[in-house]
Order: C-alpha cells, then structure tokens, then sequence
C-alpha cells in the first residue's frame, strides 16, 4: 500500500495569498514597500528563510529578524481565522484515502502554531496519522528532509510515497527524497515549465482519482 503526503499552504489551504499578506504588512513596519509578486520565488520556503533573505538585500535596523518572522507569522494565523478556505477537492480526496486505508502524512514549511490553525480552521485534523513541520528541520525546502522524517514517521520507504505540492520548492523537495510527486500549482506557478518534473500537474485536487495511485508507480 502507498502513502500519501500533503503539503498544507496552497494545497489544503487557499493560504498563500494570506502569506504575502502577511509579509506586506509586516516588512511594510521596516521600511519595505513589497507587493505579492515579490515573494513568487520563495513560496515553500521556510519563513525564517524567507525574512533572511530579504534581511539580507535590505538589511533594516529597527526590528529583529525574528520579530519580523514573528510578526508574519502572527499576521498570517489571524488571516486563516478570518479568510481562509479550504482549496477544492481536499475534503473529498482525504475520505476517499481514509477509507481505502491509505496512510496520510502532512509535510509542510509552516510552522506547528500554523498547522494547529489550519486543522483547527478547516477541521480536518483527523485524517492525518503523521504532522511534521520543516521547522524541526536543519533545512527547509527545497531540501527533501522534511519530508524524509515524514515517511520514517509513518514507517515508510521514500520510494512508496505519493506527494502533492504546489510550488516548485515543494516538488524539487519531494523528488530530490525519491518519492512521486503530484503538482497543483497556484495561478502563478502555472506556468512554470520546470514542474515537469512532477510525475503529474493537476489544476485541483478535485480532479485526482485515487483509483489512480499505482498507475504513478508504474
């Protein structure tokens, strides 16, 4: 039997627009004037990540980079509680591997406070048997470790896992850890001609068929 890992920003979770949100809003207080297609590059990474990098170029001297990183992270929660909405299809596809006995794994580079938001807010907390952030990770995505621990958590090999992500982080991640991958990518991922690398391109979760798994084995 195969097992199944989900990323959760953008695959379970309409969240990725409430992220750059976020980061408006909080690098706005160090004096950045950013807009939503700034941070295209970075989606899947790590947001401590992503605030050194902007440290980094910009290099502002009136906050920390952990208080900013705590400050978009705290934007984003009150986002989720307040817009979020669960993407199509996620709700359907999680029954339908739950009752064919698949084990479901949930990797991703948010934080745990984000994960316990987004379970809490969309209730689908249940249908996971392992939940594990890359914050407990040396490296973040790309880097295939999160997903690595995921599947030794779930008493897997690599090679038996199936995973969906929407960016392109996400899918170099899983595939650097051997394991296939189901893109469904954000309107501005779309595009990107380097996700072939994905075993599959989705434009939803709604439009997988679990009676398909094994054929991406094959």
């Amino acid at each position: 039997m195969k097992t199944i890992i989900f990323d959760m920003d953008g695959i379970l979770i309409n969240s990725e627009p409430l992220w750059k949100i976020a980061e408006i809003e909080a690098f706005a207080k160090v004096g950045l004037d950013t807009k939503a297609t700034d941070f295209e590059e970075s989606v899947g990474l790590r947001i401590d990540e992503v605030v050194q990098i902007w440290h980094d170029k910009v290099k502002w001297t009136n906050k920390t980079v952990k208080e900013v990183e705590d400050d978009i992270v705290n934007i984003v929660i009150r986002e989720i509680y307040t817009q979020g909405q669960e993407m199509d299809g996620v709700t359907d596809l999680l029954k339908s591997l739950k009752s064919k006995g698949y084990k479901i794994g949930l990797a991703t580079s948010s934080y745990q406070r984000v994960i316990d938001a987004v379970l809490k807010k969309l209730n689908i907390g249940d249908y996971f048997d392992v939940i594990h952030s890359a914050e407990h990770e040396k490296y973040g995505k790309p880097h295939p470790a999160v997903f690595m621990t995921t599947a030794d958590l779930l008493n897997v090999k690599f090679s038996d896992c199936l995973v969906f992500e929407d960016s392109l982080n996400g899918v170099i991640s899983a595939k650097a850890a051997r394991m296939k991958v189901v893109a469904v990518p954000e309107d501005c991922n779309g595009s990107n001609p380097k996700l072939i690398v994905a075993d599959l391109i989705l434009n939803s979760l709604a439009d997988f068929d679990a009676d398909r798994i094994d054929s991406l084995f094959k």
